[in-house]
C-alpha cells in the first residue's frame, strides 16, 4: 500500500465515523479558545473545561483581562498545570491584543505567536479550528498516532517534521478536521500505554497493530 493509499483509507475511514470531530474546549469567540488553549498546555481539556467558566466571567473581554494582576488571575486558575507561567502568559497575551491587534484575536499564525503563551501548536489550533484554514496542530497525541500508524515516517521526530508531512498528504479541504480525527483516536483508542486495537477500525493500515510494536 502506497502513503497516498493509506491517507485514502485512513481520510475514507474517519469521514465515515468521525464527520464532525471537533475540539472537546468550551468556547464562544476566538478570545475565549484562545484562553483555553493557552490553558491547555500540557493538562487535559476536561480540566480546562472546568476552570474557564469563572475566569471567563470575571474577564470576559481581552480588555478586562489586560487590566488584571496576577493575584487576580491565579487563584481562578492554580487548578492547572503551571498556573504561575500561565498567568502572566493570559495577561500578556491580553495586553498584546489591546496594543497591537485592537483587542481582536489575529488569524495568521505569524501574529498569533507574537502573543505571550502562544506557541506555533496554539497558532495551529486557533487559525484552524476558527477559520478552517489547512494548519494542523501537532501535539502528543497527532504524533503519537501518526508515527504509529505510519502515516509519517520514524524518521520524522519532531513535531514540525510530523505537521510538514500530514498537511503535504492529507486533503487542504479536510485539514483543520484531520487535526482533531487523530487528536480524538489518541486520547480514546490509540492511547498512550495499552491502545485499544480491538476497537480500532485502522489496523489494516497500522503499522504499529502488524509490529505489535507498541
Amino acid at each position: 500500500m502506497t502513503r497516498q493509499q493509506k491517507y485514502q483509507f485512513v481520510t475514507d475511514y474517519f469521514l465515515s465515523h468521525a464527520p464532525d470531530a471537533e475540539t472537546e474546549l468550551f468556547y464562544d469567540n476566538p478570545y475565549q479558545l484562545l484562553v483555553a488553549v493557552i490553558l491547555s498546555a500540557q493538562c487535559t481539556d476536561k480540566r480546562v473545561n472546568q476552570t474557564t467558566p469563572a475566569l471567563l466571567k470575571k474577564f470576559p473581554t481581552a480588555q478586562s483581562l489586560a487590566k488584571a494582576n496576577f493575584d487576580q488571575v491565579f487563584p481562578l486558575i492554580q487548578s492547572i498545570s503551571y498556573p504561575n507561567n500561565k498567568s502572566k502568559h493570559l495577561i500578556g497575551m491580553a495586553q498584546k491584543l489591546i496594543s497591537d491587534f485592537g483587542g481582536e484575536v489575529p488569524m495568521t499564525v505569524e501574529e498569533l505567536i507574537q502573543l505571550p503563551g502562544v506557541g506555533r501548536k496554539t497558532a495551529n489550533v486557533i487559525t484552524s479550528v476558527i477559520d478552517n484554514q489547512p494548519n494542523m496542530a501537532v501535539d502528543t497525541h497527532v504524533f503519537r498516532v501518526s508515527r504509529r500508524i505510519g502515516l509519517v515516517p520514524s524518521t520524522a521526530t519532531t513535531p514540525l517534521a510530523v505537521e510538514k508531512i500530514l498537511i503535504k498528504n492529507f486533503p487542504a479541504e479536510l485539514i483543520h478536521k484531520a487535526h482533531h480525527w487523530l487528536i480524538l483516536h489518541g486520547r480514546y483508542t490509540c492511547v498512550a500505554r495499552s491502545p485499544q486495537c480491538e476497537n480500532c477500525g485502522l489496523q489494516e493500515v497500522c503499522v504499529a497493530f502488524k509490529r505489535k510494536a507498541f
